[in-house]
């Protein structure tokens, strides 16, 4: 009897056992096996690369040199052809109270980019901590004493008026002066200037983290830059989008002349910079190293910073640290410490 029990002891643990392992082996029920594909498909959806100055992900590797365009902002001038493919704008008083816009583009192409207009001494110090190259039609006295000394590299319509820089039939002059990207980089052949140097990249959030950005409410802003309104623009949320629209003085969205498409922003960030008239024309000395204050505007929030310029660049600034951008195209909005940010912006 006892070497029975014994024997029907083992057989019952034989079979427990062999039930056990099967249930190691089958998955459960809710839970799908990872397949080697679905692996592979993984991997392929992490971008192993980013833009310097937008941080979207890519694919493939984003070296490539920045060009820096100056782009006229003349009522006459507008539409502009190329804004709407800018990864970064800077737009600041060029004279009198007509803004003009710095273009950076790396991360994407336009076929066509313009009205180009002249050179200011503070753009090319903007355009030279991006180590772009900087493209201008004109200049003023003090901006041509840094080209001259060939402070940064750089293609002028002064030289090239005809050949690199087309003259437009649909504007008179001086507001219609456009430059391709395929003679711009003509142009960089010409004189041998290198278009692989990758511009320092900006901090960006992740797409989690923009989605968790807290602030006052800030879903139209208007932006003042004299009693005249010529240069006032308007910035308006659009929740579905995730993104601003903008709008000039006169109510018209700002558009690409070419495709129509729109100006599509994620980050609005404005500065206020000492400002100094230095000549009868109303052209302006102004102070883009010494920081200053700022408003930070992201996915309808606002929220004030400090602004610092970090080796060239202009970066918005909390307690001493450097505040991430939403990841996507920037506008940089500088305007006079006089009247000051809060008699120039209105949320």
């Amino acid at each position: 009897m006892k070497k029975w029990a014994v024997a029907m002891v083992a057989v019952l643990m034989l079979l427990s056992s062999c039930s056990n392992k099967e249930k190691a082996k089958e998955p459960e029920k809710n839970e799908k096996p990872v397949t080697k594909v679905e692996k592979k498909e993984e991997r392929k959806n992490a971008d192993p690369y980013s833009f310097p100055l937008t941080g979207k992900g890519s694919q493939t590797k984003t070296d490539g040199r920045a060009v820096a365009v100056m782009v006229n902002n003349h009522p006459l001038a507008r539409p502009q052809s190329g804004l709407n493919k800018a990864d970064i704008v800077y737009e600041i008083l060029a004279e009198g109270d007509i803004t003009r816009y710095l273009a950076i583009f790396q991360s994407e192409k336009p076929a066509n980019i313009g009205p180009v207009r002249s050179a200011r001494d503070y753009y090319i110090e903007l355009a030279k901590g991006l180590g772009a190259l900087y493209i201008a039609h004109g200049y003023s006295p003090e901006a041509k004493e840094l080209l001259d000394q060939g402070y940064v590299d750089n293609l002028n319509g002064m030289q090239y008026d005809g050949t690199l820089f087309k003259r437009a039939s649909f504007r008179k002059a001086p507001h219609n002066s456009y430059i391709s990207f395929d003679n711009i980089v003509k142009g960089a052949e010409i004189r041998h200037y290198s278009m692989d140097y990758k511009p320092p990249a900006y901090l960006f959030m992740s797409e989690d983290d923009s989605k968790k950005i807290t602030g006052d409410e800030a879903t139209s802003v208007k932006i003042n830059y004299s009693s005249s309104h010529t240069s006032d623009s308007t910035f308006e949320y659009d929740a579905a989008l995730g993104k601003y629209k903008r709008f000039y003085s006169d109510g018209k969205q700002t558009i690409d002349f070419d495709t129509n498409e729109p100006v599509l922003l994620d980050n609005i960030f404005i500065i206020d910079a000492k400002h100094q008239v230095i000549d009868n024309d109303g052209r302006r000395e102004i102070d883009l190293k010494s920081g200053g204050r700022g408003y930070l505007v992201q996915k309808g929030k606002v929220n004030a910073v400090d602004w610092a310029n970090q080796n060239g660049r202009i970066v918005p600034m909390k307690n001493g640290v450097e505040v991430p951008l939403v990841q996507g195209h920037t506008w940089v909005n500088v305007v006079p410490t006089n009247p000051g940010l809060e008699k120039s912006v209105f949320m």
